[in-house]
């Protein structure tokens, strides 16, 4: 059981057990709604656990719900998926937090935690990110984080409303993780000393 551990948040492996949580986390906004990710609502949540889990079980996936310390409380979710071992990369994603978590240091410190993990645990040679090319709150975050943009991938998926979605691809990789590192060390670092 791999379980990351922040000052504001930690990640621990998600659990069937965990629908109602994530359903009472994503009411925090009406998430769901987003027609730029998939986020659980409590129609959907069993499937979107039963398929994290599935890929879990094929060594592809390794989801997580984000806890906020303080409360205990579920804030969120995240997930390491398209794992290669062979090849020492893979992709961080399916990521989202309550409506009142966002722009708070909880993401920064989640990401922290998985390329920390990634990097130096998994000894990964690369990581990277996608999200839709409309979703322009998510592409701001993935390049604060130090990720540098590769790309458009087009028709990258077929979104729950039919709609085929045009994805931006960013990544890290090993070589510019220590200055990434640094820099998130330093932002999470000013945002507690405000």
């Amino acid at each position: 059981m791999i379980e990351l551990v922040g000052n504001t948040v930690l990640l621990r492996e998600l659990r069937t057990t965990d629908a109602t949580a994530l359903v009472e986390a994503a009411t925090d906004g009406e998430l769901w709604q987003s027609p730029v990710t998939v986020i659980p609502s409590a129609a959907t949540v069993e499937a979107y656990i039963d398929r994290a889990l599935q890929g879990q079980r094929a060594g592809t996936v390794l989801p997580f719900v984000t806890v906020a310390r303080a409360s205990g409380r579920v804030i969120g979710s995240t997930r390491f998926w398209k794992i290669d071992h062979e090849h020492r990369r893979l992709e961080i994603g399916s990521t989202w937090l309550a409506r009142s978590w966002q722009r708070t240091a909880a993401n920064t410190e989640a990401k922290f935690l998985m390329l920390q993990h990634a990097f130096e645990a998994w000894h990964c040679v690369r990581v990277q990110f996608t999200t839709d090319v409309r979703n322009m709150a998510s592409r701001a975050a993935i390049l604060r984080l130090g990720a540098v943009e590769e790309g458009v991938i087009r028709n990258e998926r077929i979104m729950p409303d039919g709609r085929k979605r045009n994805s931006v691809r960013f990544s890290i990789i090993d070589d510019e993780w220590p200055a990434v590192r640094q820099r998130l060390l330093e932002r999470l670092e000013h945002r507690t000393q405000q």
